[in-house]
């Protein structure tokens, strides 16, 4: 079996973003790159399942983005093989910041494709920094087969695989055949942690380099701004006595509630 993963170069959640002076791209000064949560838990799953059922199985991780740099995409195939992959396939992108998601999408689908035969691909539900939840389906709709989003569980038997998606507050069961797509919620899998002695020995694995003819961007990003800060809360009594005093302020101020 033949899984392919494909993820991104993410800023760090935990670094703190800066509006570029243009006001159409992120400050790189100061910002850590990583790989993203979801993608962590679709390499985890990836690698799970190729354990799982032995044999010839591999798990393959692909990749667009910078070549260089704090934001180079083949540190995070390197990530992916310190945590078991057998292999990485890098497509450099020489502008991934405002890539639309058809665009990777149509990236990925023809590296894909060039793998030969394969099976499954895990992808994150959605990229933390433009947060658009699209590259998956549209490589899945691309590659001509299904896609299951939001995936928080995945087992596979022969040619078919069945998960469990998270759905507004419910679950639902979906057995798909193979060849799929598959987007990973976190629950999917726990995210895995390389030892020291992964970490040197990914060096030794394979990153392939695709060639991919980027069409013009099918859009422009006109602005970026950073989201308005929070306005203090308000003290509007205490006990029962304040909850008619709460709720006008919910419904003409907050406009929170409707009646």
């Amino acid at each position: 079996m033949q899984i392919i993963v494909c993820v991104k170069a993410v800023p760090d959640t935990a670094t703190r973003i800066k509006i570029a002076s243009n006001g159409q791209k992120i400050d790189q000064e100061g910002v850590k790159y990583a790989l993203g949560p979801y993608d962590a838990r679709a390499c985890a799953k990836a690698i799970e399942l190729r354990d799982a059922i032995k044999g010839d199985s591999k798990v393959i991780a692909i990749a667009s983005g910078f070549s260089d740099g704090e934001r180079d995409a083949k540190k995070r195939l390197k990530d992916v093989l310190a945590l078991g992959a057998d292999k990485g396939v890098f497509i450099a992108d020489p502008d991934p910041e405002h890539r639309d998601p058809l665009s990777v999408a149509q990236a990925l689908a023809a590296a894909i494709k060039a793998q030969g035969k394969w099976d499954l691909v895990l992808f994150g539900r959605q990229a933390v920094d433009d947060q658009n939840l699209a590259v998956g389906p549209m490589t899945a709709a691309l590659l001509g087969v299904a896609c299951v989003t939001d995936a928080v569980a995945l087992e596979v038997t022969g040619d078919k695989a069945v998960v469990t998606r998270a759905a507004e507050s419910r679950t639902e069961t979906i057995e798909v055949k193979l060849p799929a797509c598959v987007t990973a919620q976190r629950d999917l899998a726990e995210e895995k942690y390389p030892k020291l002695k992964d970490i040197l020995g990914a060096g030794k694995k394979p990153i392939e380099t695709f060639a991919f003819a980027w069409p013009a961007p099918a859009w422009e990003v006109k602005k970026l701004s950073a989201p308005p800060p929070r306005q203090a809360g308000k003290i509007v009594g205490e006990g029962p006595d304040a909850v008619p005093k709460l709720l006008e302020l919910l419904q003409s101020e907050a406009k929170a509630l409707t009646f």
